[in-house]
């Protein structure tokens, strides 16, 4: 069924105020949801809002909570998110991370005890609208084979980066290490779409593009023994920081059954003060997406490009939603409503 971003963002917010979430903490959790719908990235949208209603209600997620801060030193911000959302509690730390980095240049944070992010350009373009370069990489359970591997050892481990543009356009890179995250595996399963051959193994070690069996197998590594690397790379310089555990002891961002333990790194890097900055970078893009195409029909793109055509077209027609889940969801609201009027006073 296809649905506008207002209902979408409507009823996301308002099954996060009725388990105690407040206003503005529903609305930026709200956002990061629809705007992986918008931006056609269903894997990280509405789908994983039904688990985390169910984390509030269990206690394993804090509805008010903004996380606790303090700097370890000149650039280095620590951040315990206190069980609270991973929207929340990350914003509230990149606006430190902006006025920090005004005097020293580089500013990180290193995050543990936050719930899931979602997609990660959400929060390193918030940074390139302010002129600074923002990079963003999380940790998660083990979801991914090694590269020659069949069982799964590492994390899905994304990273994102933003770099400012003139016209409000930044380059915007944000990816899994793997072939896809596992919120795409789900989606696939939930959809009855069968995977493509080589993303993933099954629980045996075989390859398969049955996605309800890869959810008990592994993923695979992007570009092979590259992503591989980057992605074990990334792992550590989290665990690193953020001093949360590896991708084989880390829970809690695709179950509502335990604390969520993965840990969650942000850099902003201030640029070249050049006024002219923002537009030579847009020229060279612009060039870039000028060189001759492979195919006539597809013009070159840089990273962002396809994601702000699709939010584009989103925003005009709105989009699909899986008729299943959208019932799920407004079942939720119901029965809250119910629960309410059932409770006595």
């Amino acid at each position: 069924m296809r649905v506008t971003e207002p209902e979408a963002r409507d009823l996301a917010v308002r099954l996060l105020r009725q388990r105690g979430v407040p206003d503005r903490a529903a609305s930026i959790q709200a956002d990061v949801l629809v705007e992986a719908e918008l931006r056609g990235h269903p894997s990280h949208g509405l789908q994983r809002l039904p688990r985390l209603l169910l984390r509030i209600e269990r206690g394993l997620a804090d509805p008010v909570a903004e996380g606790a801060f303090s700097w370890r030193s000149d650039a280095v911000l620590d951040g315990d998110g206190c069980k609270g959302l991973g929207p929340v509690v990350a914003f509230a730390a990149i606006d430190r991370l902006l006025e920090r980095v005004e005097r020293t240049g580089v500013a990180v944070a290193a995050i543990r005890n936050a719930q899931h992010l979602g997609m990660l350009a959400r929060y390193v373009e918030a940074i390139a609208t302010t002129g600074r370069i923002g990079i963003a990489m999380s940790s998660s359970e083990a979801l991914v084979h090694p590269h020659g591997g069949t069982r799964r050892m590492l994390g899905t481990n994304p990273i994102a980066i933003a770099v400012p543009s003139a016209g409000g356009t930044p380059l915007v890179v944000d990816l899994a290490t793997s072939e896809v995250s596992m919120g795409k595996v789900h989606h696939h399963a939930s959809v009855g779409k069968p995977l493509q051959p080589g993303w993933a193994m099954d629980a045996d070690g075989r390859p398969t593009t049955d996605a309800a069996r890869a959810r008990d197998g592994a993923i695979a590594p992007f570009g092979q023994a590259k992503g591989y690397a980057l992605g074990l790379a990334i792992e550590l310089i989290v665990a690193a920081l953020a001093g949360t555990p590896f991708a084989p002891q880390i829970r809690g961002t695709l179950d509502a059954d335990a604390d969520c333990n993965k840990g969650d790194v942000f850099l902003v890097l201030d640029t070249d003060q050049s006024p002219d900055l923002a537009a030579r970078i847009a020229d060279y893009l612009d060039l870039v997406r000028a060189s001759p195409p492979e195919r006539a029909d597809r013009p070159v793109g840089v990273p962002g490009d396809g994601a702000r055509a699709r939010r584009s077209a989103s925003l005009a027609n709105g989009f699909e939603v899986d008729p299943q889940l959208w019932a799920t969801l407004t079942d939720l609201q119901h029965d809250q409503t119910n629960s309410r009027r059932e409770t006595p006073s």
